[in-house]
C-alpha cells in the first residue's frame, strides 16, 4: 500500500515507519526540512500551513497519516495553535480530496465524557471544560473526517515514550521539584498509554476495516494524575515528599513546570489545561478492533525510560 506520512520526524510518526515497512508499506514522507528525517524515505518538502508540497506529496497515496500538532509559539506570527492547525488540517484534508486519498488516519486526544445530565467534568463551575489543545484536535479530526469518510482518528490521552513531551514532562518535574506540589488536578483519572500500542494501533488502522470513526484508546490501568506521578518516581528510584494543593492555578502552575522542565509556556500551559478532568475512554473497543495487546502501566514506564537512558541521562538515576 502506498502511505504517506505526515511529522515523521516527530514522537509517533519516527516510531512509525519502521513498524509500517516491516508490514510491506511503500513509504514518503512530507517533511518542511527533509534534512531532519534520518530515515531512507521518499521525502517531499512542504508544509500544510501554507500548502506547499502537498499536491506532490498526495500523488498516487492511498492512506495518509496526520501526525501534525503546533502548539508552539509561531515565531513568524502566524496566529495561535488552534488557528494553524485548523488552517493545515483544511488544507490537507482539500488536498488529499483532490488527490483521490482513500484514509486519512490521525492521533487526536481523549475528550472528556459527558455525564448523565450531559455535562463534561472539569473545572468550571457547572462542569463543562474542555481545554484549547483538546478543543483543537477534535476541530482537526472533524475536519479530516468529513473530508475523507473512510477515515480514522484514534484518541489517546497521556502516551508513554521516550521521546512523548506530556511523559517528558512528568519525568523532568520528579527529576528536578525537591518537593512535589501536585495542584488539586491531581486527583482526576486517565488511561496513559505504552507507546509501542499506540504505534500498533497506528499500524493496523492503514488497512483495518474500522473507517468512518473515532476510536478512544488507553492502556489498561485506570490512574489519577497523582498516582501516575509516584508510580513512575518510584521506578526512577526518587523518593520525593508531596503536597497536595486545594486548587490547580494552572496558568501559574503551568509556566512553573514549564520553568522546572525546560520546556516552552506556550506548550505546557494548554496540555496542563486538558488535565481539569477525568480523561477515560468510551470503551475497548479500539484494543479489539485493531488486536493490540496492551502493556501495563508500570511496563510502560520501564521500557520508556530505558530507551531514554540509551540516547541521555537521566538525573535522577
Amino acid at each position: 500500500m502506498r502511505i504517506l506520512l505526515t511529522g515523521v520526524s516527530g514522537f509517533a510518526g519516527s516510531r512509525l515507519v519502521p513498524r509500517l515497512r516491516s508490514d510491506g508499506h511503500e513509504l514518503r514522507a512530507l517533511a518542511r526540512d527533509p534534512e531532519r528525517v534520518s530515515d531512507r524515505l521518499d521525502v517531499v518538502q512542504g508544509n500544510p500551513l501554507t500548502g506547499e508540497g502537498l499536491e506532490q506529496a498526495l500523488d498516487e497515496i492511498e492512506v495518509a497519516y496526520y501526525l501534525i500538532h503546533s502548539m508552539e509559539r509561531s515565531s513568524r506570527g502566524s496566529g495561535a495553535f488552534a488557528d494553524r492547525d485548523r488552517i493545515a488540517a483544511e488544507n490537507f484534508a482539500a488536498a488529499a480530496t483532490r488527490a483521490g486519498v482513500r484514509r486519512i488516519v490521525y492521533l487526536g486526544g481523549l475528550l472528556p465524557r459527558a455525564d448523565a445530565q450531559g455535562r463534561t467534568r472539569g473545572s468550571g463551575p457547572e462542569g463543562g471544560f474542555t481545554s484549547r489543545h483538546l478543543a483543537s484536535r477534535e476541530a482537526v479530526e472533524r475536519i479530516l473526517l468529513a473530508a475523507v469518510p473512510d477515515s480514522v482518528a484514534l484518541r489517546a490521552s497521556i502516551v508513554i515514550g521516550a521521546r512523548s513531551r506530556s511523559f517528558r514532562l512528568l519525568v523532568h518535574l520528579v527529576e528536578r521539584m525537591p518537593v512535589l506540589t501536585l495542584p488539586a488536578w491531581r486527583r482526576f483519572r486517565t488511561q496513559p498509554i505504552d507507546a509501542r500500542d499506540v504505534t500498533d494501533m497506528l499500524a493496523a488502522s492503514a488497512t483495518a476495516t474500522v473507517g468512518s470513526r473515532s476510536l478512544d484508546v488507553g492502556g489498561p490501568d485506570v490512574l489519577s494524575y497523582g498516582e501516575m506521578i509516584d508510580r513512575i518516581a518510584n521506578q526512577m528510584l526518587v523518593r520525593r515528599p508531596s503536597v497536595g494543593l486545594s486548587v490547580s492555578a494552572t496558568p501559574l502552575a503551568g509556566r512553573l513546570a514549564a520553568a522546572i522542565a525546560g520546556e516552552d509556556p506556550e506548550l505546557v500551559l494548554p496540555l496542563m489545561e486538558s488535565l481539569e478532568g477525568d480523561l477515560l475512554p468510551a470503551s475497548d473497543h479500539a484494543e479489539k478492533l485493531l488486536s493490540v495487546h496492551l502493556h501495563s502501566f508500570d511496563a510502560a514506564v520501564e521500557h520508556a525510560l530505558r530507551e531514554w537512558e540509551e540516547s541521555e541521562p537521566l538525573a535522577a538515576r
